[in-house]
């Protein structure tokens, strides 16, 4: 290809315009050092200014990998919203619980999160459920730098209904944790008040304690007979702070797969791990639980038409001591207890919605069956109980709050716990599980060391009563 030059810093590409002639006497030594530095400098300019539009322009294709995919009005309708949360098994959505969530939204705008895929929520959620909202806008994260960009968080922010598709949360706790999106997130959560959902990987998330997936996932078989394997990555206290989800590790596709064990087992990894009395909430396939303001679940499902159940796990402590008897790396859990180490709340869900559960006290149950939990050197077994345990799992004078107490994590002898600076200074109370006070601190740290009686053991519960909140907390010492 050639080009006509159109000035002094053209290229010639031609042999003979490129040539230099040393025997033209019209052309000395001056003169030739002067075209050859004024040809280095044309391609100097050259590179420079190529340089500059790939740095411009090749930055904002970066930056801007998130993809958007917007249905409705782009208008902030910035309506109020009645808060709640929604969690779901996976497979294919329960239409009535979206609804739920839908109708949670009041008219606002809901956004969808996910790591892959593209717009297929857009349309289900903004017609086909005959609930009205502003708009819905997907927003796919790909990787990290997509997830930091600016128009992410703000688009979360002015959500009034947030929901987290499925995928492999492992992308999620890489892309959002510590970052943006989950401030975002925790600011729908704590302060906006809006209704948040995912389902699989979208609600294995939401939990105050998860299951990273970090190295893949883990069957029943493999958490019970190692829950120290390097493919048990739980983790807690530094994602999310749902309400009411405070100690609790979620776990989806729960029948279909056979996960209960593994649920026991993730819980056993947060007793050991934390020092707390660990919770777990579980769905079916096609099944969810819809959590309104007030803490009241609902579960919603086609039971009896098929075997659509939630599980709602609490380590029973009735017991003296309620965490398990071994758990530590390369040997099977053995949380066994007199065969009654958890306490499951097996509720089926119908498509009205009608059984509930209140994670307010965790006993109050319309509906449901009642089953003890435990396992027996890498076995899980279960066996009927007669109900909610028979012990305080909550004082009730001292609401929960979820964003108080971050953990107490119990040594020999000793306390130690990690309260927000802004809800110091702070009251603490040692109860033990009847609810009868035992120790007294004045809480001045925001991370301190309190000396224990000698005769606690087992279940008790820390209340702090702080600046701004009331917090009550159930521990294992």
């Amino acid at each position: 290809m050639c080009f006509k030059p159109t000035s002094r810093y053209a290229l010639r590409t031609s042999a003979k315009s490129a040539s230099i002639n040393f025997s033209t006497p019209q052309l000395g030594c001056t003169s030739f050092v002067y075209h050859s530095l004024n040809w280095f400098v044309s391609i100097l300019r050259h590179i420079f200014v190529f340089c500059c539009f790939s740095y411009i322009f090749g930055g904002l294709l970066r930056a801007q990998t998130y993809q958007s995919y917007f249905t409705g009005d782009k208008a902030d309708v910035g309506s109020s919203c009645s808060g709640g949360l929604v969690l779901m098994g996976g497979a294919t959505e329960n239409d009535n619980a979206m609804r739920w969530f839908l109708r949670q939204c009041q008219g606002g705008d809901v956004v969808v999160l996910r790591a892959s895929g593209s717009d297929g929520y857009n349309q289900y959620l903004f017609s086909d459920l005959g609930v009205s909202v502003n708009s819905v806008e997907t927003i796919v994260t790909p990787d990290k730098a997509a997830a930091n960009d600016p128009y992410v968080a703000q688009q979360v922010r002015n959500a009034e209904g947030l929901w987290i598709a499925g995928g492999d949360q492992a992308n999620y706790v890489h892309f959002w944790k510590d970052g943006p999106v989950a401030d975002a997130l925790n600011y729908l959560l704590t302060e906006k008040r809006a209704v948040v959902g995912g389902t699989s990987a979208g609600m294995a998330i939401l939990g105050d304690a998860y299951f990273a997936a970090l190295n893949g996932s883990i069957t029943s078989q493999e958490a019970l007979a190692n829950p120290y394997s390097n493919k048990m990555s739980i983790e807690g206290g530094d994602f999310l702070r749902a309400p009411f989800l405070r100690n609790t590790i979620t776990d989806t596709h729960y029948g279909a797969r056979n996960r209960q064990g593994r649920h026991l087992a993730f819980m056993a990894r947060v007793a050991a791990d934390y020092g707390v009395i660990s919770k777990g909430i579980a769905c079916d396939e096609y099944t969810a639980v819809c959590v309104d303001s007030s803490g009241l679940a609902r579960v919603f499902g086609r039971y009896p038409e098929s075997e659509h159940f939630a599980y709602f796990l609490q380590t029973n402590c009735e017991n003296d001591f309620v965490g398990p008897e071994t758990c530590v790396n390369s040997k099977p859990l053995h949380w066994y207890r007199n065969k009654a180490a958890v306490r499951v709340l097996k509720l089926p869900g119908q498509q009205d919605g009608a059984m509930t559960f209140d994670l307010r006290d965790w006993t109050s149950a319309n509906g449901g069956v009642w089953e003890n939990w435990w396992a027996d050197q890498g076995n899980w077994f279960f066996a009927p109980a007669d109900g909610p345990p028979a012990c305080v799992t909550q004082a009730s004078e001292l609401p929960v709050e979820s964003a108080g107490l971050v953990w107490a994590i119990p040594t020999p002898g000793l306390l130690r716990l990690s309260v927000p600076p802004d809800n110091l200074p702070a009251r603490i109370k040692l109860y033990d599980i009847k609810g009868n006070l035992l120790r007294e601190w004045e809480a001045t740290l925001p991370e301190a060391g309190y000396r224990l009686p000698a005769y606690c053991h087992g279940a008790h519960i820390v209340a702090v009563q702080g600046k701004k909140t009331k917090i009550a907390q159930l521990v294992s010492l």
